[in-house]
């Protein structure tokens, strides 16, 4: 098996999406800090001696009020969530979890979270306390208003998530991004270590890798982890299934190239989750576009002005690949090495997601063949020559489509 000359990721900031998966626990993490920043706070602001001194029963009633208030915000956070996400499902995909997936959606609720907890903490240190420095109702004031400017944020995001023009902006932006990561343009990748590097001949095959548990989405792979793994055995390891995939029992998500690895280091690297997720999946914004594109075109919806819009997202993100290195991923080690191969989609796979689905609902809408039509004229004036096949193909359906239903449009 032959590979490209591996790829050097770690100095590019966006290579972090590539070496290092984001974990769920970021949340948690975030909640555990608001709270124990509210304890803190709880507990030390009502001790303060010096300054200006306030009656202790009334900064008790504002503490109250404030944590009955928080109890109303983190119910608005959840109702805003549940309806958002039954919107999107509804009317999107119901893999569309942008609003869900927002950092900013538990950012809000940790720092609720650690406003309610410095509320009661302070309550119970001030007891009894004839007065209380005047830090404390002020403190709480403060937290409140920032509370509230983050509450505001984050209702607009929900606006946003259930508009479609922003909807189709974030999921092309994000996809984007990833493509960037594992389709850097041509011409700009790293180059070979030395001069005349072409492809590199791998080992023999000595092992494979094979999942052993229940169906599970691979969501992220930690690359980091893995190219450290290979590199300490002087191996290399081939991924045999892409991020985004669906693993069942028995299937081979590696094979193990040179030296042997103990297939357990290798399943650890894999991040299984329920759903697809945008960190590392280039094939995901396709798919979210494309499902929109079906669901506007459905005889249920017949909406052919949406399904045009998700188009032109389509189109931008077609483009940019037609200009991208498409070839196979290889990821060095620090001896310059080739440790891990990739499997990323091809050409064939982006098209076959982004366009083929609606090209085949579209059958009966002249205004989404035309759409299709000139999406894939341009994409053939700016592909490379092994990219053109394809686009021809689907070109030549259209025209047959236009000839068999529709003469005057032909």
């Amino acid at each position: 098996m032959d590979v490209p000359p591996p790829a050097s990721f770690g100095s590019d900031q966006s290579a972090e999406r590539v070496v290092r998966p984001r974990r769920a626990l970021r949340a948690g993490s975030a909640q555990a800090v608001a709270a124990a920043a509210g304890l803190v706070l709880g507990m030390a602001l009502p001790r303060i001696d010096g300054g200006y001194q306030v009656a202790s029963d009334r900064a008790v009633d504002v503490l109250k009020v404030v944590g009955l208030g928080v109890l109303s915000v983190a119910t608005l956070i959840f109702s805003l969530l549940f309806l958002v996400v039954q919107w999107a499902a509804g009317n999107f995909s119901h893999r569309l979890a942008l609003f869900r997936s927002d950092p900013a959606v538990w950012r809000v609720f940790a720092f609720v979270v650690g406003l309610l907890v410095f509320a009661v903490t302070a309550i119970l240190a001030i007891g009894s306390e004839p007065t209380v420095s005047v830090t404390v109702p002020t403190a709480t004031l403060v937290l409140s208003a920032a509370a509230l400017v983050l509450v505001r944020r984050l209702q607009l995001g929900a606006l946003r998530s259930i508009q479609l023009a922003h909807v189709l902006t974030d999921v092309r932006d994000r996809g984007r991004k990833v493509l960037r990561t594992f389709y850097p343009p041509a011409g700009t990748g790293p180059r070979a270590a030395e001069e005349g590097d072409g492809p590199r001949r791998l080992p023999e095959v000595t092992s494979s890798v094979v999942w052993p548990r229940g169906a599970v989405v691979v969501g992220q792979v930690d690359l980091r982890r893995l190219v450290r793994v290979a590199a300490s055995a002087d191996a290399v390891i081939v991924l045999r299934v892409p991020v985004g995939a669906t693993l069942y029992a028995g299937d081979v998500v590696a094979e193990v190239r040179g030296r042997r690895v103990p297939g357990d280091q290798v399943l650890r690297s894999v991040v299984a989750g329920v759903e697809r997720t945008f960190h590392q999946d280039p094939m995901l914004a396709f798919r979210l576009l494309s499902d929109i594109g079906l669901r506007a075109l459905s005889s249920a919806i017949n909406d052919p002005a949406t399904a045009v819009q998700v188009l032109d997202a389509t189109e931008d993100l077609l483009r940019y690949l037609t200009s991208a290195d498409l070839g196979a991923r290889s990821i060095a080690g620090g001896d310059g090495s080739v440790r891990v191969v990739l499997c990323l989609p091809s050409w064939d796979e982006f098209i076959r997601v982004g366009i083929d689905d609606m090209l085949c609902a579209a059958s009966n809408s002249p205004m989404v063949l035309s759409r299709i039509r000139a999406l894939l004229s341009r994409l053939r004036n700016t592909a490379p020559e092994p990219c053109r096949r394809s686009i021809e193909e689907r070109l030549a359906w259209i025209e047959r489509e236009f000839t068999d239903k529709h003469p005057p449009f032909s």
